[in-house]
């Protein structure tokens, strides 16, 4: 018989199996919930059922696809997304990103802790904070019309009236007009760059998708308006430190874009970063992000946000491509024909990532890279034994 250290290989490989097979009952009846800090818990491949020379395959892949769309100093922002309305840092991390099995690390590269830009990945915390003003009562359906309980102006005329708070959510309200320094119709390099649109005649809300930040600010705005407390706050109170993410990310709203509530100025956030200011986070404080939303809205005993939300969230709408509740999906296997239909993900530029398969039990986060996600994905798939 065959030995490897004197021990028999089948009874080896018998021995190895109980205990992947003993890994994968644990992490589904208990699952990890890392600590806050910095004491995140590693495994190696082999501890969660990967095969340890594919992962750093994929890895190695990685770490050599820096972006070349957005160079360290961000000195093209305003050549690709027009003139800015908030800040840009002085500079920006080099690619990097961090990869979660069963809620334990087992591969990280790069300066993961460090807080940057994330640009449209905005958009889906911004998709939980609409969840949590649903579970609060705040909002009745969200197929109510948000002019039911915003009126400030921004949804009296004939066009903003019937939009509801989905079609926002799909990128389909075709709501008109301008907000901080920016009109919904993208017309004008100055002001939107390599960005900016011909002219055409707006639809009927919930006909026509368009991906347009001018809208999702003004999703924000209305939220802040039931709230009557600055989005970042609700963020870190309800999600945030919860998840025990750290102290160093920030959401970083326009000087222009205040607004009275209750007699106080409160800042309105933005859905990104393509005017400047947005959410400003850590690889690590995302993945944290993306392992609540992996484990369906719960952390430890607690449910911090509906489930039946974050289902609701990642069904495709009626028009448009592939896309949920500000969420890009899979559904037809065009984004990502390597990973499963189920699978979805928050995406910004730059290009920013957080994809989760809820399939094999996997948030992978990966930042400032200029590969073809499909291609990390793949890698770190073939990997799964």
């Amino acid at each position: 018989m065959i030995r490897f250290n004197n021990t028999p290989v089948f009874a080896l490989w018998f021995s190895l199996s109980l205990a992947f097979w003993a890994t994968v009952s644990v992490s589904a009846q208990n699952p990890y919930y890392p600590p806050p800090g910095p004491a995140w818990e590693t495994r190696l491949p082999e501890q969660v059922g990967m095969n340890a020379d594919r992962l750093k395959q994929a890895v190695t892949f990685a770490q050599q696809q820096e972006t070349k769309q957005m160079p360290p100093d961000f000195s093209t922002q305003e050549e690709i997304f027009g003139s800015l309305l908030g800040p840009i840092p002085a500079d920006r991390a080099r690619t990097n990103g961090l990869i979660l099995r069963h809620g334990y690390i087992v591969a990280e590269w790069g300066e993961t802790d460090r807080p940057d830009p994330t640009y449209s990945v905005a958009k889906s915390f911004l998709s939980t904070l609409v969840g949590l003003t649903l579970d609060r009562g705040l909002i009745r359906d969200v197929h109510d019309p948000v002019a039911k309980s915003i009126q400030d102006g921004g949804y009296d005329s004939d066009q903003n009236r019937p939009i509801t708070w989905e079609h926002h959510l799909r990128q389909t309200s075709e709501w008109e007009g301008e907000l901080w320094g920016k009109k919904h119709d993208f017309v004008g390099k100055e002001a939107y760059g390599r960005g900016e649109r011909k002219p055409r005649t707006v639809q009927s809300p919930g006909t026509f998708y368009e991906y347009n930040d001018v809208r999702v600010n003004r999703l924000a705005l209305s939220l802040l308006r039931l709230w009557k407390k600055p989005l970042p706050n609700v963020l870190k109170d309800e999600i945030m430190d919860p998840i025990g993410a750290s102290h160093t990310w920030h959401y970083v709203g326009y000087p222009n874009a205040r607004v009275n509530i209750d007699g106080k100025m409160m800042s309105s956030v933005s859905g990104g970063t393509r005017w400047g200011g947005g959410l400003w986070i850590s690889t690590r404080d995302e993945a944290r992000f993306g392992y609540l939303v992996l484990r369906n809205g719960r952390w430890q005993d607690k449910q911090l946000l509906s489930a039946n939300w974050l289902k609701e969230s990642v069904q495709r709408g009626p028009v448009g491509p592939d896309y949920g509740y500000l969420w890009w999906l899979n559904t037809e296997q065009k984004a990502w024909p390597s990973a499963p239909a189920t699978s979805f993900a928050a995406i910004g530029a730059g290009s920013n990532l957080i994809w989760i398969d809820p399939e094999h039990d996997l948030v992978i986060v990966w930042r400032w890279h200029d590969g073809n996600p499909d291609e990390l994905i793949r890698r770190v798939l073939a990997a799964m034994n």
